[in-house]
């Protein structure tokens, strides 16, 4: 018997090992034993191919191109040098979430004064909103990866329902009460209740659930799972601009009561002593002189009295002016409905942007003013729900990635994801992102100047068919070169104009808004980022801005621009221009004198006012303009909010 036994522990020494890995290591390990190695190096490889198309495909590119692709950016609008992921909300992965993904909401919440941990599809800066949950906008011709109608009519009931369980209990658990930050599910569960409760809301005037914009289109390194999941994400983003749009006011409130709003003394450098570091910024130029006149710049006088050379990083400085002079503006926190944090992020982000410095002194700033708002009694009472940070940058620049050099981490912080934010460009799949004009050079004092100047530009004799401000850029997805070879390659100027901003020509403001105010059409590529000041410098022309990409104007300013694009722009697919399906001067060549007229009508009559911001010292009454539409939704978002919590 001791023999036998010998015996078997001296063959028992492999088999130990084998049957301490357990049934499933032991299946794995068999399975991979049989899988060739080149096998695995081309499955490898065919992974990284697909991410990697998908981020430089039709949709990512669009909104962050120079990001990965561009390096000039990093000497205009700010850019992360070399090659990153940008987190999207991958649609047709989306059935791995349901309605019981949502936290439990008690058990979610924390007794301490540490911020919520964020769901973790968050914490790269993807979208905040389940994709599951606005996978319900879309309609049912779609292919079995997306659920059918009814399906989904019966999720959105279901999660509708849920919604409104976990705010009734979450407000009243005891945690409530102790807790001065509360778990992310609150923000997620209003948000979510707003996508769901505005999927009727999509179709706006275009006749269809969604726009043409999310139609799969099957092209050369995009094949049709890849056109159905960029398609899908479009819907996504198309979903939260319905959500957006449906804070839009009616009117404009006759009295301030109940509407009142409480702008923060903050400390001094959190605003003001950046602004004296202006020198600092942009070293190629004196960007100080951007800066005067409450961020409006310094006169004009070759274009008239209402005309400044504003710079198109001075929101933050120029809405700060005007909001401190807002007729509903109170002293008294506790009258108040929205609370207005002055923070100029954007030329913290800036003052940064040639020194050698570390990423933890590139927060810095933005983590003390965290610090200081955790400790106000508003922010602790509704959470950061009621507030709102005008920034004026991109949205990017303030999500940072972790191995990044460029940009804060601002709007990557837990607490800062409650609270508004209106930017010069949004993210896209970030519902509390919300795009607003850039700064133009026109400030209106009065009325009167703006129905001057509308009487001029109406009037004006338009030389140029189309025309294109701008220079090449290096980055492999642009389309510059191409429309500026379409364009100087056209017969006459008279058809198309080229105005080359290399070496700092469209610094002069003059020029530029001569030129758009001479063509009928004015080209606009994207350019460091997918936005462009430029399309509303045309617009204020009275010039229609020739879009080739949604994200560039139709998928940003969904409280300034109508939903039907049709009404104020050209949009020519950049996919067709680069694989020279399209000329594009011929294209918009076609295009009916009369049409033109009724566009060009409407922008002059009923868009342009809405895109300005007045000067500083000066009052509209009767117009309503970017600033005032701004301010009058981020109230009606604030109570909504708030009332859907209660």
């Amino acid at each position: 018997m001791a023999i036998s036994m010998a015996k078997k522990k001296s063959k028992k020494s492999k088999n130990v090992e084998v049957e301490d890995r357990g049934f499933l290591d032991l299946f794995i390990y068999r399975a991979l034993r049989r899988i060739p190695a080149a096998f695995l190096l081309l499955m490898v490889l065919f992974l990284w191919s697909s991410s990697t198309t998908l981020i430089s495909g039709s949709i990512v590119h669009v909104c962050v191109s120079s990001r990965k692709l561009n390096n000039l950016y990093c000497l205009s609008a700010g850019a992360q040098p070399g090659n990153y992921s940008i987190p999207i909300p991958f649609v047709n992965n989306s059935s791995k979430f349901s309605v019981d993904t949502l936290r439990n909401p008690v058990s979610s919440f924390r007794t301490s004064s540490e911020p919520p941990v964020r769901n973790s599809q968050n914490s790269t800066g993807a979208a905040s909103v389940n994709p599951n949950v606005i996978s319900s906008l879309k309609s049912s011709s779609e292919p079995s990866s997306i659920k059918t109608t009814s399906e989904s009519a019966v999720r959105n009931s279901a999660v509708e329902e849920k919604t409104k369980e976990v705010v009734s209990v979450t407000k009243k658990s005891p945690a409530y009460e102790a807790s001065p930050t509360p778990a992310s599910v609150v923000r997620d569960s209003i948000d979510i209740q707003e996508i769901v409760s505005s999927k009727d809301q999509v179709s706006g005037g275009l006749g269809s659930d969604f726009s043409p914009f999310t139609k799969p289109v099957i092209r050369k390194g995009i094949d049709k799972a890849k056109a159905v999941e960029i398609a899908n994400a479009r819907k996504d983003v198309e979903g939260q601009l319905a959500v957006l749009r449906s804070y839009i006011a009616k009117s404009t409130p006759s009295s301030c009561q109940g509407r009142g709003i409480y702008v923060y003394d903050l400390p001094s450098k959190f605003n003001k002593d950046l602004l004296a570091l202006c020198k600092q910024m942009l070293t190629w130029l004196d960007f100080c002189k951007f800066l005067t006149n409450n961020g409006i710049g310094e006169p004009i006088p070759e274009l008239g009295k209402d005309w400044f050379n504003t710079h198109q990083y001075a929101l933050e400085p120029v809405f700060h002016s005007h909001i401190l002079k807002h007729r509903c503006r109170v002293h008294n926190e506790e009258d108040a409905k929205l609370f207005y944090v002055p923070f100029y992020g954007g030329l913290d982000v800036l003052r940064w942007h040639f020194t050698n410095v570390s990423n933890e002194v590139k927060d810095s700033l933005s983590k003390e003013l965290v610090q200081w708002l955790k400790l106000q009694k508003p922010w602790k009472r509704n959470f950061g729900m009621d507030h709102v940070f005008v920034l004026g940058k991109i949205s990017w620049d303030f999500r940072r990635w972790e191995k990044a050099s460029w940009g804060s981490r601002l709007l990557e912080f837990d607490e800062l994801q409650n609270p508004m934010k209106l930017l010069i460009e949004r993210h896209a799949w970030q519902i509390n992102d919300v795009g607003v004009p850039h700064p133009t050079y026109f400030h209106p004092s009065s009325d009167e100047d703006i129905i001057s100047w509308q009487t001029k530009i109406r009037q004006v004799y338009r030389k140029h068919l189309i025309s294109f401000a701008g220079a090449t850029r290096n980055a492999s997805e642009s389309i510059r070169s191409i429309l500026i070879n379409q364009c100087t390659s056209a017969n006459s100027e008279n058809t198309c104009k080229f105005f080359d901003c290399k070496m700092q020509a469209c610094v002069k403001p003059a020029p530029v808004v001569r030129l758009f105010t001479e063509s009928e059409f004015c080209l606009q590529p994207p350019g460091d980022s997918a936005t462009r000041k430029s399309v509303f410098d045309s617009l204020v022309a009275g010039c229609i801005p020739v879009v080739f990409d949604p994200f560039t104007a139709h998928y940003q300013y969904p409280w300034h621009l109508p939903e039907d694009y049709r009404k104020y722009s050209v949009y020519i697919d950049q996919d067709e221009v680069k694989m020279k399906e399209v000329n594009v001067v011929e294209r918009l060549m076609k295009i009916p004198l009369k049409e033109r007229q009724e566009m060009r009508r409407y922008i002059i009559d009923e868009l342009m006012p809405r895109l300005v911001y007045p000067h500083p010292n000066g009052k509209l009454n009767k117009f309503q303009d970017a600033f005032s539409i701004a301010v009058n939704n981020l109230i009606e978002r604030a109570c909504r909010r708030l009332r859907d919590v209660d």
